[in-house]
């Protein structure tokens, strides 16, 4: 049976998801006007972490730092991150990709791929259901999204980038020839910065000399794995799976990607007090506990790092999980300037009774009750109703 994959990517996702937000409020449309989503521009290390489609015919790049981008556009509209924003509009356009195939993979906040293989008799048109799919999303939810079609996870990947926004594209095999490698060899999804310019060096500019390439020159040149792997994508060949991952199976976890360094433990610490709220309240959600805590980070060379802890009894307390995710993040950070946190839930305990002790945690007990008023405001009035006052950062 031949496979078949959509890559669903929302366009412009932090961007896209505060300008829905202000139209439902009556506000003006930031995809509309030339605008991104960065920090304070006084801040050395604030950078522009999505931009607007007219921020982008000025020049404007994601990365580089709000400064220079105010340099080129001056009434460049800048608006700061709300990540609890995203993580709900996150969840509302996977909760309708879900609907469509139980073989869902989170890559990312703000992309999904969804294995639609062996759907034919429910879905026996891809491009038209992929339609439905983009046109849902954007009347549901407001915002607008890429689905890209593919024999693969990497050619849906590929086609969803082509051209934006509100699109749907194809990537068959008989198409690679003349949609991908045309393509400058830097649009082929891995291949980073170093790997371009050894390759360009060599006078391999698009992902059509890659494909036609020696393999082991490519070999010698980017060194064994890298340059098989690079060479088969170049080539359209990828047999990674769609990987649904249960909640219940691995574990409850939450990322974060700043867009200005993380540099004190202060900051750090109320990041990851908001996180374990979050991830906390999905567990009593679901009537679990957790038996391990893990805080990952990824510094600004990329190097990617974590900690973790077993306790000695499972927990669902907001409080107990954001005390050992301190510790560990006290521990294991080693001062190097931070761009990502998170943290992670794992070992999860689904007997419904919790271990009791014959010595009454007072502490823990007043916690307990904090986290059920918290559960029941949220439920009511939303997440963003109420939250924490040491996860509000003093001006």
């Amino acid at each position: 049976m031949d496979r078949l994959i959509f890559h669903v990517d929302v366009n412009s996702a932090f961007l896209s998801w505060e300008a829905t937000r202000r139209v439902r409020e009556g506000g003006e449309d930031l995809r509309l006007i030339p605008s991104c989503i960065g920090g304070d521009p006084k801040s050395r290390t604030s950078i522009v972490a999505a931009k607007s489609i007219p921020a982008k015919a000025y020049g404007i790049t994601t990365g580089e730092p709000v400064s220079m981008a105010l340099r080129k556009c001056p009434k460049l509209v800048v608006v700061k991150s709300d990540f609890g924003l995203y993580q709900e509009c996150s969840r509302a356009f996977k909760a309708i990709c879900s609907k469509y195939t139980p073989l869902m993979e989170s890559f990312s906040i703000d992309e999904v791929f969804l294995d639609m293989t062996g759907m034919s008799r429910i879905y026996p048109d891809p491009i038209a259901t992929a339609h439905e799919i983009k046109d849902r999303i954007r009347e549901e939810l407001g915002f607008t999204v890429n689905v890209g079609i593919g024999f693969n996870k990497l050619c849906a990947k590929m086609a969803s980038d082509f051209t934006k926004p509100d699109r749907v594209h194809t990537l068959f095999p008989d198409e690679i020839p003349y949609k991908m490698w045309p393509l400058p060899v830097g649009e082929l999804f891995t291949c980073g910065k170093a790997a371009v310019k050894r390759l360009e060096a060599q006078q391999i500019y698009t992902i059509g000399d890659l494909a036609h390439g020696n393999i082991e020159q490519l070999k010698l040149m980017l060194g064994e794995k890298q340059g098989l792997h690079l060479y088969h994508y170049a080539n359209g060949v990828d047999d990674s799976p769609v990987v649904s991952e249960r909640e219940d199976a691995k574990g409850y976890s939450i990322e974060t990607t700043v867009d200005e360094d993380l540099v004190d433990l202060e900051t750090m610490y109320r990041m990851l007090l908001t996180q374990a709220d979050v991830v906390a309240t999905r567990l009593r959600a679901d009537g679990v506990r957790c038996q391990c805590v893990a805080v990952s980070y990824r510094t600004i060379t990329f190097k990617n790092k974590s900690h973790q802890r077993k306790l000695a009894t499972s927990t669902d307390v907001t409080e107990v999980i954001y005390r050992v995710a301190k510790e560990l993040i006290t521990e294991s950070w080693q001062g190097e300037p931070l761009r990502l946190i998170g943290l992670s839930l794992t070992d999860i305990d689904h007997n419904e009774y919790e271990q009791m002790s014959f010595i009454v945690d007072e502490r823990k007990e007043k916690m307990k009750k904090l986290d059920t008023a918290l559960d029941s405001i949220r439920s009511k009035y939303g997440n963003a109703s109420i939250k924490r006052a040491s996860t509000i950062r003093k001006e």
